[in-house]
């Protein structure tokens, strides 16, 4: 990708390294909408599977916290984004792909009020309760900021054999794809109806949302322009975000975590089906061609 600088156009803070300990802390009134990751983790524990289904948050994450009294004691928390967004190359994408992303939903959403990114590593808060790398990405529609631990990027290379610029700017993307959803009220009809859902067709209707989130993701993408009126992406972009979408399939994590494939949980969606969302947003360059919950929606 070819990103303009941030400038003055990201709301960024960096809560610093967490020192671990305390419990998990999840409320169940808010909850993180989460890019998906790692094996399935049903679990046997009631509140764990409720708060996966409602929120697309992998149960097992929830077991990793610890469970000591003590709270967690982090870093001062900086808001300077010249120095918060040139920690690090990451950071500094990070920060650019915000700034895109800023600059692009206003010409394709009315009201749109852009999102706050939230760095921390391997344990910090949330507006939806403790935030922790094992987590990966997600967005909290309480306090509408992305909270990233950017190792994730690491993980997502080493682990799911995702790199490059594009691959990373679709997470960032994605969890803006569920700004947008809290903005235009989707999100809070999807857990209205999820509230008489069967688990089944809870995890149906989380599925469409985070694909949803993906075409979205596409969408800033195809209408992405730098200052000068050049395009973002770059030859070999587009590549790199299927790669990103394939390997985050639940069929593809279940297969690789636990050797078993279980469709009725899925929350997310497919491997296939997170490439043909990406690929329409990017197709299109059109919100309402995002529509998954349509009837007769491309499952």
């Amino acid at each position: 990708m070819r990103l303009d600088d941030f400038g003055n156009d990201v709301n960024v803070e960096d809560q610093g390294r967490g020192s671990g300990g305390g419990g998990f802390g999840f409320p169940l009134g808010g909850g993180g909408i989460g890019l998906g990751r790692g094996g399935l983790g049903c679990g046997g524990i009631a509140i764990l599977l409720v708060v996966a289904l409602l929120f697309g948050i992998n149960p097992l994450s929830l077991l990793g916290g610890g469970t000591g009294s003590g709270g967690q004691q982090s870093a001062p928390v900086s808001t300077d984004a010249n120095t918060v967004c040139r920690k690090d190359a990451d950071t500094l994408l990070s920060c650019n792909v915000l700034a895109s992303l800023n600059r692009t939903w206003p010409k394709l959403i009315d009201n749109y009020k852009p999102p706050e990114l939230s760095f921390y590593s391997q344990n910090g808060q949330s507006g939806c309760g403790a935030a922790q790398s094992a987590m990966g990405p997600f967005y909290c529609p309480t306090d509408s900021k992305v909270y990233l631990d950017t190792d994730f990027f690491k993980e997502l290379k080493d682990r799911f054999g995702a790199s490059g610029d594009f691959a990373q700017g679709y997470v960032i993307a994605h969890e803006v794809g569920h700004h947008i959803q809290n903005l235009l009220g989707t999100s809070d009809r999807v857990q209205s109806q999820m509230q008489g859902a069967s688990k089944v067709e809870g995890n149906a209707l989380s599925v469409k949302l985070e694909l949803q989130a993906d075409c979205y993701a596409g969408v800033w993408a195809a209408n992405a322009k730098n200052k000068d009126g050049s395009a973002v992406l770059e030859p070999g972009d587009v590549e790199e975000g299927l790669r990103a979408a394939q390997a985050i399939g639940d069929d593809t994590l279940q297969k690789a975590g636990q050797g078993v494939v279980v469709p009725e949980s899925f929350t997310h969606g497919t491997s296939a089906q997170r490439q043909y969302w990406l690929k329409r947003g990017l197709e299109s360059g059109r919100p309402d061609q995002c529509d998954t919950f349509a009837a007769g929606a491309p499952a």
